[in-house]
Formats: C-alpha cells, structure tokens, sequence
C-alpha cells in the first residue's frame, strides 16, 4: 500500500467515512488538554517497555492497555515499538482503529536511533534530518502534535548548540507543512544541563521547536547530575510536553528520587496546562503497579495545587 504523509488523520477519517466521522476525530487526534483539570495526564510507552520487549504485548496493544488498565485516553508512542512500520499505512490504519475503538488520543512519537542532529560532520547531520522526515510524516499520519527527538552530538559544546539548533529548525521547516512540533527531551550529555537545551530553543527561535522536560533525565556521567528542579525550571518556557520520570515510590505513595509537588509547582507556575506524560522506568515495582501508583500520585498533586 503506497504511503501518503499528505492525507493527514482528518482528511483519512472524513474520506473514508464522510462528513459523519468528524464526530470521532476527538479520540486519536492529539493537541492540549481540555479546558478544565490543571493537566491532564498521559501514559509513555517506554514504562511498559518490558512487557513490549518480551512480546507479551505490542504497539498494537498499546491503546487498550492504556485504556482498560489505566483509565487513560493519551498516548506516547516510542519508534522502537513499531520502526518498520513508519511508512505502513495498512498498520498505521490500524493503530488509529484502536486507539478510535478505546476512546485515545495519540499525542507524540518518541523518536531515537536515527541518528545525531548535532553531529559534528555535515553530512552525518543531514542524513540524522533526513531520517526523522518519515517519523513527522508518521505523526502526521497519526494525528499527533509532536515528535521528541535527541540533540545529540560530539565536540564542543557552543558548536553543538548550533548545530543542533540548525538541524532543529531544518525539522521543524519541514515538519510544519503538517503542523507537527519538534521537541527535545534532556536524554543524557550535554542534553542534560538545562541551561544548554534552553541555549538551543533560544537559537533555534522557532514556534515549532520546544522541549520535553523530563523530571530525571539530569544524569551527566561520572555520578555527577544537574539539578532536576533548576533544569525543569530551564526547560519549561519551551515545553510543549511533560514527561513525569518515576523509579519507586514509598509507603505514602510519594516518588523517592522526585518531589512530586515541588515538580508539578513549577510546571505549573510556568503556565503549562498540557499533558504530563507518565514514564515509570523502575524496577522496583511491575510496571503496571508503577504506572499507576505514578498516575495515583500525579492526581494527588493536581488536586492539591488545584486548592
């Protein structure tokens, strides 16, 4: 079956079922929360990583489980899952069946391994730009708002930030004839120090590039970290998504590595009223008791702050 990134969602649910099926757009397609709770909540496919490598569930399987066993109705794809199938409309099709038979919305696919945006050789850096093309065209597709990319990359720290800025806006030139976001997550070396990401949005200068805070993302190697609270901080005037890292959680409920509330506040005081994206990576519990007890948890904090 012959791809077409141009036939958006919409455009494939109202040719394929008339006008009628505008009624059913709301279920997969993405955007912001709806008007009302401080945030709303979403789930990351890499907190069921485990179940998704041992097969005992697919990418196909995502909606529902996300659905029936959380009670959650937005998702975060990771292109690991389903790599060979960006171009696959028959798959694609089918994805978006489920996620429409669950009531879910697809907000954003976490996109690695197609190589370095702040790679210092030319070539390598175009080829890296060139590669995320079929993951905007598959968000697209899908009726997502966003890919996450990495701004990775070697040599010195000044000239990685332009170059990454620059590969950055080439993504997003590309990405908007769709209206798809480019956003970077903290996701390990320089990444991690929120002051240099911000450096990155502040060059790139662009509505379509942004971030994607994550709360534990901050290792720099070595046993050294950033510090989480000021690099959320860093982060936040650029997000256009929000991942709540979770490890393991103590007889209160409350995340050990993480103060939820001090988190939450400053996402919060940043005035972002999206979706906050559960990404349990502990093996301190199963990821489906991790899931929820980080889902238990966000809710707490949403009606405190709510107060």
């Amino acid at each position: 079956m012959t791809f077409r990134p141009e036939l958006s969602r919409r455009d494939l649910l109202l040719s394929s079922a008339g006008l009628g099926a505008a009624a059913v757009l709301g279920s997969c397609k993405s955007g912001g929360a709806a008007r009302g709770p401080l945030y709303d909540i979403s789930l990351a496919e890499w907190s069921l990583h485990r179940e998704l490598q041992s097969k005992r569930m697919t990418n196909l399987d995502f909606p529902r489980v996300a659905r029936a066993e959380f009670g959650i109705g937005a998702i975060e794809y990771v292109n690991s899952f389903f790599k060979a199938f960006a171009r696959d409309e028959e798959y694609l099709k089918n994805l978006m069946g489920r996620c429409d038979e669950h009531g879910v919305k697809s907000l954003l696919i976490m996109v690695d391994g197609e190589g370095e945006l702040a790679h210092a050789d030319d070539a390598e850096r175009r080829k890296a730009v060139e590669n995320h093309h079929k993951w905007i065209d598959c968000a697209a597709f899908l009726g997502c708002h966003s890919i996450r990319v990495n701004a990775g990359g070697g040599g010195d720290e000044g000239e990685k930030m332009k170059r990454a800025a620059d590969s950055l806006v080439k993504l997003a030139e590309y990405g908007a004839k769709s209206k798809i976001n480019v956003i970077v997550e903290n996701h390990g070396g320089s990444s991690s120090k929120g002051d240099w990401l911000a450096g990155v949005m502040k060059l790139a200068n662009n509505p379509r590039v942004g971030t994607l805070p994550d709360f534990g993302n901050f290792h720099l190697g070595d046993g050294q970290w950033y510090d989480r609270y000021k690099g959320v901080a860093e982060l936040m005037p650029f997000a256009k998504a929000v991942s709540a890292k979770s490890h393991e959680f103590n007889e209160a409920g409350d995340e050990v590595r993480t103060d939820y509330r001090r988190m939450m506040k400053l996402v919060v005081d940043a005035g972002y009223r999206g979706y906050v994206g559960i990404e349990y990576e502990g093996d301190a519990h199963s990821e489906f008791d991790g899931v929820r007890k980080t889902k238990a948890l966000l809710e707490k904090v949403r009606s405190e702050l709510s107060a």
